[in-house]
């Protein structure tokens, strides 16, 4: 087939002298195909007279389209166009083309789409059947209104059919009517072109009439017409009428219309995605008369599908019966069958002879034949039996993998995967990887997860199929709509901007995978470092290519790209695949977490978290080891970023809640000491460190420590290096220190150093030392604010500079957590991380005050300033003991619900303020008007009302019985504080209703808040509580062993060891840990083991849900109903048998009473004495009789026994 759009086939019956001009070739310029918002550049005019036609094709794209349009319709009146209204209530109109029998499908089929601007079609269905008046039976209309058009509309599918109202084309129209009606999208259209000859079209003088630019006024006639002329059908949005054809040249209307459909099927389509098909063609044949039979022999000749509809009567019925027993295929067999589907018809034995040879032709073509039966096969879409009678079609001719691509891409822009199981791979054919690439393209692009598994199942390879090329097309095929691309646009305009790009862009922006690199860095942060970028290697670049990838090369982790690309455009099916094919599931559902939860996708990220938390959960009933390794192992696959880290980002509460997390959180909080030992002894030890020698506390056993990566490496058990990994008291640089002090003092010194590295190296003792100085911190600044603060020249005195050495010391480890991390960024990112933590926004406050008040402080004039803002600051310092309570188990929840209080007490003081306000303002009016004092002024207006609400109301100056100006100095009754008594009435009836509402109505709306915050809270107060004490944890399994003051000392030991060791690495690892290759590619796969367990118990657990037992027992109940219609068929077969059966059993009947009435006669001759009549003359014909008489069963004696026995 021709794949270009403007190529055409002259086909026999076609004329002659219609040249390549004729097929849209003029002065190298082709007709357009595709359509667009002005299609019509182009357009063909001609002249001439018949037999003599050329073809003119102007390049039109400056010229005014009005002159084009005039010139057009002026020099070839033998394509005219136009326009037509239908009379009667519907007030339709319709598009008409008055074209020849010989005109080129290639111009017509260039109307349709530019012209006309109608879509591609993706689909063409051809009916072919009655055209005279017929009763269509209830279940074909609804194949027609149901099946038909609903494919038509899903499928974006033309409909090509008779345009006269009549027939089967009368139902097809009403058909269309119906949906129009019913539908309510303007899109849904239902493109329905009816083909007819002018011969045939009544008030055919109208359209010959038809003025160039006013619409046809056509007249509605609901009648069958006037003998063979039959009105156009107003249900048909464009007619394409033909010119009556020379009697030499056959029927012109057929001929046409069987040129249209092969040129519509050598043109090809893009569908969906990124790749085109060839447009299917495929002919329905409903009913017909025998006169059909040479149009489906012409169509055969051209390669055309055809789908029967057995039991639609006429033709229909003959071909489905002779199909299965092309072999008896003969005159007199075909003659029966036109009389059973014809009774009322009498053919000559000529017709039979010339219909018996267009059987056996369409016959021999038998691959191209579908025969479906929807009153037997009803449960079947229209849809589908379409896409099987073009695969059968298909596999006639070709057992070729690119052969059937054009049907494969049919399946998956119709999402029909059943069909594409059954028919496509069932086996026949041999795939190949890279026979699957395109269509795989087309599924990912267009959303269809279940033919990217099929497309896997058979043979796709998607580490050789993506690409950095095609992850680059799948990002540019997003949606424009998307949240993606708006995303990728902004990074996209923000590059334009840093290349100083000026102008406009030309065309839809052209994504790179930079921009989506970008994107990703900004959801996942140092998880995806280095993502999409090349090596840097020795060569250097441009600027503008500056590590760029080579587009040619293979994805590195394929999965991972495709899950992040199906998460980026929320495609939760598709992504769910993909996490299930992928490595390393829990950090990557972890990470689809961070993205939903900023793209706000809140629904879908659960259904993630969901995942991460149900595989843990297996790999942490497999082995505790081994998971703890796996929440602390660095990720290869995600720029060596920990579960943790990407939980942590994602902020996986129930993540982090899980038991199996807060057992590892626990075992790092504790370290090498009994998780169960009492604070007592620790306070005890952490007091009096020589108890650390004792069996005060109990430690794990005394074994030497082996984490150096040369340890590493010699392991060959998965259990026993996975548990050395997880250690936490395990460090990096102690462990090298270790053995040579074995060799040096001995075991004794060993011992004692080991014991002393694992209590204070432990987490809870950092955090007991923090505590029990902190609470001396807060016991020195309340000493020297209440006893020890002398003003100068006199101080500060010793404990003051005590204090002031003491916050510089707190200075110098929050410098540390803000600034000296291991993070890579550069320090304004540092600083932006250290300030999202709400503690860290306190103490930086905290800092703030205490330098302020003690620069007001040493300043004799701002002194008593600075006591203020130091007694302030104390406060500051105090409320951050808030911070430790939250590690306990009781009290942490109760912060979480506190802090949701205080959100609902500022939307309480906002509605109590309205009050405070309304009141005290309409009271100080009317008791002191004269009193401007501001002081008083906020008192009275703000301050008394609030202390109103408390039960301190002043009814001396309010009450008028109460009121006595003389009585107070200050109340004089000439001074302004004295209140006015005018309306007295009216402010005792505002204080009433103020404290109704606020004691009454606003309080308990602010119980009644308390109580709902509670109830939510409480819930989850515990994930909450979890989720703070794994920040807590880390805090203080990050901080150095001693605490402030002398926590000076472990920064001086960071400081030399940093320029010592030239930044080789901190002294704790952090929760991180990097694995050796081997032991890494065994916790990877163990995951993955894990992995399919946990799919494994996700199907089963579906298949016992109620919605899955439910849709096997609907799928159970088809099944069975199926086998029922078959049943009734086979018992409709049995009784028919039954009858035939009968009738032999009567025929036999009557043979066994004539052989006896023979065989009495017989014996009645024989005891006569007479012979017997010769074997010959038994039974016969009448005309043979014995020498001896003159009787016997065949004479004219007898004549009913001869007849008889001859019929028999």
């Amino acid at each position: 087939m021709s794949g270009h759009p403007g190529e055409s086939r002259q086909e026999p019956g076609e004329n002659s002298t219609i040249s390549g001009l004729q097929r849209g070739w003029v002065f190298g310029k082709r007709l357009p195909h595709a359509p667009g918002p002005k299609p019509a550049g182009r357009i063909g005019i001609g002249s001439g007279q018949e037999g003599d036609r050329t073809t003119l094709v102007l390049d039109v794209g400056e010229v005014p389209m009005q002159e084009a349009r005039d010139a057009a319709e002026g020099r070839w009146p033998g394509l005219c166009r136009g326009e037509i209204e239908f009379g009667g209530s519907g007030k339709k109109r319709g598009k008409f083309v008055k074209v020849p029998s010989s005109v080129a499908p290639s111009l017509l089929f260039d109307l349709l789409l530019a012209e006309w601007h109608l879509p591609t079609p993706n689909l063409v269905v051809s009916l072919v059947g009655m055209e005279q008046p017929f009763a269509m039976k209830f279940w074909l209309r609804n194949v027609l209104r149901k099946g038909l058009v609903k494919a038509a509309q899903s499928t974006g599918a033309w409909i090509l059919t008779s345009a006269l109202r009549t027939g089967l084309a009368r139902y097809v129209g009403q058909a269309v009517r119906d949906h129009s009606l019913a539908s309510t999208s303007t899109k849904a259209r239902v493109v329905a072109i009816g083909i007819a000859s002018l011969g045939r079209v009544l008030h055919r003088q109208l359209l010959d009439d038809a003025q160039e630019h006013s619409p046809v006024h056509y007249p509605t006639d609901n009648g069958g017409g006037q003998g063979p002329l039959c009105s156009l059908d107003n249900n048909h949005s464009h007619f394409i009428l033909v010119e009556p054809a020379t009697p030499r040249k056959g029927d012109g209307q057929t001929e046409l219309w069987l040129r249209l459909e092969k040129h519509i099927s050598e043109q090809r389509t893009g569908y969906g995605g990124t790749s085109s098909i060839e447009i299917p063609v495929l002919c329905l044949l409903v009913n017909g008369n025998p006169g059909t039979l040479e149009r489906i022999s012409r169509a055969v000749q051209h390669e055309a599908p055809w789908l029967i509809l057995a039991g639609s009567g006429g033709v229909a019925d003959v071909l489905a019966a002779l199909m299965s027993q092309p072999h008896l295929l003969g005159p007199q067999v075909a003659e029966k069958q036109f009389k059973e589907k014809f009774p009322n018809e009498h053919f000559s034995w000529e017709d039979i002879l010339r219909w018996t040879e267009l059987l056996q032709h369409i016959a021999s073509h038998s691959h191209l034949l579908t025969v479906h039966d929807f009153e037997q096969e009803g449960s079947e879409e229209l849809d589908t039996v379409i896409l099987k009678a073009l695969i059968k079609a298909c596999k006639s001719h070709s057992q070729e993998a690119q052969d059937y691509l054009d049907e494969l891409k049919l399946a998956v822009a119709w999402d029909r995967v059943d069909i594409a199981k059954s028919e496509i791979f069932n086996g026949d054919v041999e795939w190949k990887s890279c026979d699957l690439e395109e269509v795989m393209m087309e599924a990912l692009v267009s959303n269809k997860p279940e033919f990217v598994r099929l497309f896997v199942d058979h043979g796709a390879n998607v580490a050789e199929f993506l690409t950095y090329g095609r992850l680059q097309q799948l990002y540019r095929a997003v949606p424009p709509k998307s949240p993606l691309f708006e995303l990728l646009q902004r990074k996209h305009e923000e590059g334009r901007l840093a290349l100083q790009a000026r102008g406009p862009p030309a065309g839809p922006p052209a994504f790179s995978l930079h921009e989506v690199a970008r994107v990703l860095k900004d959801f996942l942060h140092d998880a995806c470092r280095g993502l999409y970028q090349a090596e840097r290697g020795p060569v250097r670049r441009p600027t503008a290519q500056k590590w760029l990838l080579d587009l040619s090369q293979k994805s590195e982790n394929p999965w991972r790209d495709l899950f992040l690309w199906a998460v980026l455009q929320n495609r939760h099916e598709m992504a769910s695949y993909f996490w299930a094919m992928g490595q390393e599931g829990v950090a990557t559902a972890l990470a689809a977490c961070k993205i939903l939860r900023e793209m706000s996708h809140l629904e879908t990220e659960a259904k993630y978290e969901q995942l991460a938390l149900g595989l843990f959960s297996e790999c942490y009933s497999n082995s505790e080891d081994r998971a703890f390794a796996l929440l602390v192992r660095r990720s290869r696959g995600w720029s060596r970023t920990t579960c943790l880290h990407l939980a942590t980002e994602a902020d996986t509460k129930a993540f982090f809640a899980h038991d199996g997390v807060q057992a590892f959180l626990t075992k790092i909080w504790w370290g090498d000491m009994a998780s169960d030992t009492p604070i007592l002894r620790l306070l005890g030890a952490f007091l009096c460190p020589a108890l650390l020698y004792t069996n005060l506390i109990t430690f794990s056993e005394e074994a030497p420590l082996r984490t150096g990566p040369e340890d590493l490496q010699e392991l060959d058990s998965l259990d026993t290096g996975t548990s050395l990994l997880c250690s936490p008291g395990s460090g990096v640089e102690e462990p090298a220190e270790a053995p040579r002090t074995h060799g040096s003092r001995g075991p004794r010194v060993a011992f004692l150093l080991t014991r002393w590295r694992k209590f204070w190296g432990a987490p809870v003792t950092v955090f007991l030392g923090n505590v029990v100085m902190y609470f001396a911190f807060l016991f020195l600044f309340t000493y020297v604010l209440l006893v020890d603060f002398r003003p100068p020249p006199q101080g500060p005195s010793g404990p003051e500079v005590t204090l002031y050495f003491w916050v510089f010391t707190l200075v110098l480890e929050e410098i540390r957590q803000g600034f000296f991390t291991d993070e890579d960024t550069n320090l304004v990112k540092k600083f932006t991380l250290y300030v999202e933590d709400n503690w860290n926004k306190c103490d930086m406050v905290a800092i703030f005050l205490f330098i302020v008040g003690v620069t007001c402080r040493m300043l004799p004039s701002v002194f008593e300033a600075g006591r203020t803002v130091l007694a302030m600051d104390f406060m500051v310092f105090t409320l951050r003991l808030i911070h430790i309570f939250a590690v306990h188990k009781q009290l942490g929840p109760k912060i979480i619900v506190v802090e949701r209080m205080m959100k609902d007490v500022f939307f309480f003081l906002f509605f109590l303020s309205v009050w405070l306000v309304a009141y005290g303002v309409t009271t100080q009016a009317l008791l002191h008007p004269h009193d401007g004092r501001p002081e008083w002024v906020f008192r009275r207006v703000l301050y008394r009302p609030y202390l109103q609400i408390f039960g301190q109301i002043p009814l001396d100056e309010i009450d008028e019985a109460r009121v006595n100006c003389s009585a107070h100095a200050r109340l004089r009754e000439d001074s302004r504080s004295c209140p006015n008594l005018y309306a007295n009435w009216l402010v005792i009836l505002l204080l009433v209703t103020f404290l109704l509402v606020t004691n009454v109505l606003l309080m308990n709306l602010l119980i009644a808040m308390f109580s709902y915050t509670f109830q939510v809270v409480q819930g989850n107060a515990d994930m909450f509580w979890k989720f703070q004490r794994y920040h807590l944890i880390v805090e203080y399994h990050e901080r150095p062993a001693l605490a402030p003051p002398f926590i000076l000392f472990s920064h001086l030991g960071l400081v030399l060891r940093r320029v010592l060791r030239k930044g080789a690495g901190q002294k704790r690892a952090h929760l991180e840990r990097d694995l050796p290759e081997p032991l890494d590619q065994k916790m990877v796969t163990w995951e993955a083991v894990q992995k399919e367990n946990y799919l494994s118990k996700l199907e089963k657990q579906k298949g016992e849900s109620e919605e899955e037992v439910l849709r096997k027992t609907g799928q159970r109940v088809d099944f069975i109903a199926k086998h029922l219609g078959a049943l009734r068929e086979q018992e409709k077969r049995i009784r028919a048998l039954e009858s035939q059966v009968g009738y032999c059993t009567v025929l036999l009947s009557s043979m066994a009473d004539t052989l006896a009435q023979g065989s009495a006669y017989r014996r009645a001759q024989q005891l006569r004495g007479l012979p017997s009549p010769p074997d010959s003359c038994k039974f016969g014909s009448g005309n043979q009789q014995s020498p001896d008489n003159g009787g016997g069963p065949g004479s004219k004696e007898y004549p009913e026994a001869g007849s008889l026995a001859s019929d028999n």
